[in-house]
């Protein structure tokens, strides 16, 4: 029987949280994971000499180039602020925006003063309505968590594909494990198998095959294969090498770039709203525990403001955008309640790469080390299960 009474000591990660440990002292697993990836990117003299010389990588391979990276951008804090100090460290990035149709308007107007002010290319990559929402709708019948699959991997192989077309080798994205945390792997689990069996059994609407420039919703492990190995595309979450402090960033971006809160952390992508309601209401789960408890850790909110605003239902599951979110799916409330209905699974229910994942540990960690895939990786999939 679970301990639900059961949290941690240092954080607000508790007993319901998949793949939580407790030690004697009543530590959290994923508090230690916090500090093993705090000595990996300290912010120290050392570790900035290590991100200085980063930065020197990326300026010299995109030399007599017209890019030396790309930069995913989504109109929030976290990636508006990243593009900001691409800039402030003297890069020339290219600016990448996935839309899957649920993009938040205030989002939208935050990404265009941010390219123009920065004076900084943009390249749009615009999902296949009919394949986006036949993917969420895919998931919704499969009764996992992972409701944004799509959307998730329709990023990465937008950021991939563009960085391929371009010949940059570079791809720079802007989370923090000092601000966002890893979450357990049955929250969010990305595997382009698992996808196509999921769309094989509940999707109505083929999906585009893949093509080395315009990955469409495919990724497999033989295309993060081809590009980050074959053709040795880096990505770097620049914000673990950097004291990124959200509120700080907040003043800068606002007073520098005009950005507006979109309202919440997430809520540049309307569908955010639906997810979080079903997430709560369905399956139990609110990633909020890892969000703040991540802040905590940082210092950058306090404990017991962590745990009182756990206590309140999310302000990011708008009634009015949840039913747009519908609306916008094409179907009826009806249908919808009864999706909900359907009995919780996890991505083991479904054919996937876990078992040839798990067999690849010791490269997937060379991999993550390198940059080859992004640095939580091997974290993500082998110490949070």
């Amino acid at each position: 029987m679970v301990d639900t009474a059961r949290i941690c000591v240092r954080c607000v990660i508790d007993a319901t949280v998949p793949g939580v440990r407790f030690d004697g002292r009543g530590e959290c697993n994923f508090c230690k994971l916090h500090d093993k990836l705090d000595q990996l990117h300290p912010l120290t003299p050392k570790g900035e000499q290590q991100f200085k010389q980063l930065l020197e990588q990326v300026r010299a391979n995109g030399k007599n180039r017209p890019y030396d990276c790309v930069a995913g951008i989504s109109g929030g804090r976290d990636s508006t602020y990243t593009l900001y100090m691409c800039k402030q460290w003297g890069l020339r990035p290219l600016a990448v925006h996935f839309n899957d149709g649920f993009g938040n308007p205030v989002a939208g107007e935050n990404m265009k003063k941010a390219i123009e002010r920065l004076k900084v290319d943009l390249i749009t990559i615009s999902s296949d309505w009919r394949e986006s929402k036949d993917l969420k709708i895919a998931f919704l019948k499969a009764s996992t968590p992972d409701l944004e699959e799509g959307t998730d991997l329709g990023l990465a192989t937008a950021l991939y594909g563009v960085a391929a077309k371009k010949g940059i080798k570079y791809i720079l994205i802007g989370q923090s494990f000092r601000t966002e945390g890893v979450g357990p792997l049955t929250w969010n689990y990305l595997d382009g198998k698992y996808l196509r069996s999921v769309h094989e059994r509940f999707g109505s609407h083929p999906l585009r095959k893949w093509r080395p420039h315009d990955p469409g919703f495919n990724l497999d492990l033989s295309h993060v294969f081809y590009y980050a190995v074959l053709l040795r595309i880096r990505t770097i979450p620049v914000l673990y090498y950097t004291h990124y402090v959200r509120k700080e960033a907040e003043e800068i971006i606002q007073r520098e770039l005009g950005w507006v809160n979109p309202g919440a952390h997430f809520f540049d992508d309307l569908y955010q709203s639906l997810m979080a309601y079903i997430l709560r209401v369905k399956f139990g789960i609110d990633r909020r525990k890892v969000h703040y408890s991540a802040l905590v850790r940082s210092g950058q909110m306090t404990r017991e403001r962590a745990m009182e605003r756990l206590a309140q239902i999310y302000v990011l599951e708008d009634p009015k955008v949840i039913d747009l979110c519908i609306k916008r799916l094409g179907i009826s409330r009806a249908e919808f309640d009864q999706y909900m209905l359907y009995p919780v699974k996890t991505f083991r229910d479904y054919p996937s790469n876990y078992s040839l994942i798990k067999l690849l540990r010791i490269p997937i960690k060379i991999a993550s080390r390198l940059h080859l895939v992004p640095t939580t990786a091997y974290e993500k999939y082998f110490e949070l299960v």
